[in-house]
């Protein structure tokens, strides 16, 4: 692949082609080196997605999900579109959060788990909700956490 190459895909807004994105996100970026643990963050959050998609604009409705990755060298942005309904930005940012473990599961609400997911998976979020929603997820690939030398060791007895 080269630099700056884009992947679009365009599925049905069921759950049962969620697993065709997970393989589409993590082919393109194990071709560019990203990590495998980067590569499971990007899944989970282009599932979450998806599943947000299908779940809250279409409601069950027909409706279609694009997916659009654009390559770049240090960098994939993946990109999640659909047309159904669309939400209060605000409203929903107020409600993203992980869930309270101490909280009775009665005062447990829906809402806001996906997208907290989302952004703490991806390293930039952004999301534009003019007609239907357009979710980009950023994810920079990582130097090595130790940096790789090519030293030649050689043993003497």
């Amino acid at each position: 692949m080269k630099i700056n190459d884009f992947v679009e895909l365009k599925i049905p807004a069921r759950a049962e082609y969620v697993g065709v994105v997970r393989l589409l996100i993590s082919g393109v970026a194990n071709r560019q080196g990203f990590s495998y643990d980067d590569i499971e963050d990007m899944k989970i959050a282009v599932a979450e997605a998806c599943t947000n998609a299908i779940t809250h604009a279409y409601k069950g409705h027909e409706g279609q999900i694009i997916v659009g990755c654009t390559v770049y060298s240090d960098r994939i942005e993946i990109m999640v579109v659909d047309h159904g309904e669309s939400f209060n930005l605000e409203q929903i940012e107020g409600k993203k959060r992980p869930i309270d473990h101490h909280a009775p599961i009665e005062d447990l609400t829906e809402g806001g788990l996906g997208l907290f997911l989302i952004d703490t998976l991806m390293d930039k979020v952004e999301i534009c909700n003019d007609s239907g929603i357009v979710i980009i997820m950023t994810k920079y690939k990582r130097r090595d956490e130790v940096e790789r030398n090519d030293y030649s060791y050689t043993t003497t007895s």
